[in-house]
């Protein structure tokens, strides 16, 4: 009886070490206290996207005005008359006898053009600061240097076109800016001297009938 009180010593011991044993195994270490959970870092913002500078309006071409010319060749032999109307251009060379052309085409942004007409005619100008307008004119195998100069009404291109008793006419008239007027009326195809229009209402009278001349724009 005794012996047993060491036994039971030894007992309680051992029963007391492996609770200890079993309560590690559930519970596990416990983290150090000078462990520090990392955050995760932020991302990095992208960098601001600059925009690129609008690029500034190309400056606006100034038009073409409408406008009307007329004046007469270097030679002082005919006249020519030119007519702008929305960058289109409509001309008439008339020497006043027999001799005439009806042109037309574009005017360039740059104020020159080339009109065509009827049997290879051609007008090759140029536009000076809206006052008049320099060239040439190639018609029937002559070449003709000109300036028309900017026309105020009644200055400027007229035409009338009918038929009377049976016979077709067409007639084609520049009014110059000193009252001078050449045009050629021909009759069924056959060019003549054009009698003179009132300026102030286009009113001409032909083989005894009166017909009116109208402004001529493209």
């Amino acid at each position: 009886m005794k012996r047993s009180g060491p036994l039971l010593t030894l007992l309680a011991g051992l029963l007391v070490g492996l609770f200890m044993l079993s309560l590690n195994a559930t519970t596990g270490e416990k983290k150090s206290s000078a462990y520090v959970e990392e955050s995760p870092s932020p991302k990095a913002s992208p960098p601001p996207t600059t925009r690129s500078p609008s690029p500034s309006p190309s400056p606006s071409k100034s038009p073409i005005p409408n406008a009307d010319y007329a004046g007469r060749t270097d030679d002082d032999s005919s006249a020519v008359a030119v007519s702008l109307r929305d960058g289109r251009a409509i001309a008439y060379f008339c020497d006043g006898r027999d001799k005439e052309s009806w042109l037309k085409g574009d005017v360039e942004d740059d104020g020159t053009m080339k009109l065509t007409g009827k049997a290879g005619a051609e007008l090759n100008g140029t536009l000076k600061q809206g006052k008049r307008i320099s060239g040439t004119v190639d018609i029937g195998g002559g070449h003709y240097t000109f300036t028309a100069d900017k026309a105020i009404k009644p200055s400027g291109l007229y035409r009338a076109t009918a038929t009377v008793r049976s016979a077709k006419f067409n007639g084609g008239w520049i009014v110059l800016k000193d009252g001078t007027q050449v045009g050629i009326l021909t009759k069924n195809g056959k060019p003549s001297p054009a009698p003179e229009i009132d300026p102030e209402t286009g009113a001409v009278t032909v083989d005894g009938q009166q017909l009116t001349a109208r402004p001529v724009t493209p």
